[in-house]
């Protein structure tokens, strides 16, 4: 099911739900069905050297090196 923000035009809020097309969307504040849904851009994958620290971390504690290039791969055997 996807995410989409919902702004309520009764009380001023912004939401967001997870819904399918035939969800009828209500605000979760007034309880009123006059919602309009928002236009998301979308979010590109963080590229933090923590990010990418955690996820390298991760592979190796599972014991496969498949985030690591062919290089990075022969310093840690």
């Amino acid at each position: 099911m996807p995410l989409h923000d919902f702004h309520c035009r009764k009380c001023d809020k912004t939401f967001e739900r997870l819904v399918r097309s035939d969800t009828q969307i209500v605000c979760p504040a007034c309880g009123s069905d006059q919602v309009d849904k928002l236009l998301s851009a979308p979010q590109a994958p963080g590229r933090s050297k923590a990010i990418i620290a955690a996820g390298r971390a991760a592979a190796a504690r599972e014991g496969h090196f498949s985030n690591y290039s062919a290089a990075e791969r022969a310093k840690v055997k």
